[in-house]
């Protein structure tokens, strides 16, 4: 009998919850199949002012949530913005809060060909860079895959670690498949691990309270899911649809578009390894693939 598998679709999360004495989290009020219950965003910090770690999507009913959490942490205001990476669902909430909060500071990793739509300025954060505040410390990794400019950061003062949406806390996350980068996700899943962090914020789903078992699983997933499309092409040659349709048999219909992103993604590192080939279209989503 094949067990269901985890998935965030239709789970629900407190709208504000302290998740340590120095991490409060502020539901951003756009639930979808890509985001769960909506995205995580953190106020991070001791002080009056804090940290606002991903604002979300700019959704109208987040400004309320995030207001309730900086008076349920004690806090007065903000002391700047500090961006995961440029997905909408992280960077599209930046003009709500400069509208509501007045001129922050917004820091992020360069993603120049993304970066250049919005017209509010952006400082540049690089592997390394440290972004201080009253009771935390955060260490910028640059952790690219699931996009171009992913930072994970590590709070220097818990060991523990910001994954943005490179671990969620159910189940995997999806990596682009124009955007993404399969091998560069992998061996940014290891420098994750290699950071031994003792928990894990994820920008959508639960606190992950062992962070390097978590970590551990999703590189034993991606694996696993290599050779689940290996075998998937054994009876002969199938376009992304079809390796969905026997890969993610178990998983909601609803999910399927955006597995097939993923699996995309598994293709093409697969193409680069030698160990599978394309023919007809060009396009990752429309070619034919096969085993040599």
């Amino acid at each position: 009998m094949t067990s269901t598998p985890a998935v965030m679709l239709g789970m629900e999360l407190p709208d504000v919850a302290a998740w340590s004495e120095r991490v409060t989290v502020a539901l951003g009020q756009n639930p979808s199949v890509f985001t769960g219950p909506g995205t995580n965003t953190y106020l991070v910090g001791t002080g009056s002012h804090r940290i606002l770690l991903d604002p979300g999507q700019g959704v109208t009913s987040y400004l309320p949530i995030l207001e309730r959490a900086l008076a349920e942490c004690g806090a007065e205001g903000l002391q700047e913005i500090v961006l995961t990476h440029g997905h909408p669902d992280h960077i599209g909430g930046v003009a709500q809060i400069l509208e509501r909060f007045g001129p922050l500071s917004v820091k992020k990793f360069p993603w120049p060909e993304n970066d250049a739509e919005f017209d509010f300025p952006i400082t540049s954060l690089a592997d390394g860079d440290v972004v201080q505040t009253e009771g935390a410390t955060l260490r910028g990794v640059l952790t690219p895959g699931h996009a171009p400019d992913h930072l994970c950061f590590v709070l220097e003062e818990e060991g523990a670690l910001f994954s943005g949406d490179n671990v969620l806390g159910v189940g995997t996350t999806v990596i682009p498949s124009r955007s993404g980068d399969l091998g560069a996700y992998m061996d940014s899943l290891e420098c994750m691990l290699a950071l031994g962090p003792t928990h894990i914020y994820p920008a959508h789903g639960p606190l992950i309270e062992d962070g390097p078992a978590k970590l551990r699983e999703y590189l034993d997933h991606r694996r696993q899911r290599d050779e689940q499309i290996l075998a998937a092409l054994a009876d002969g040659p199938l376009q992304v649809a079809g390796i969905v349709k026997v890969v993610y048999a178990a998983y909601p219909e609803s999910l399927h578009a955006a597995a097939g992103q993923s699996v995309a993604s598994h293709l093409r590192k697969l193409e680069r390894e030698a160990r599978v080939v394309r023919s007809g279209e060009p396009d990752l989503l429309v070619a034919a693939w096969s085993l040599p």
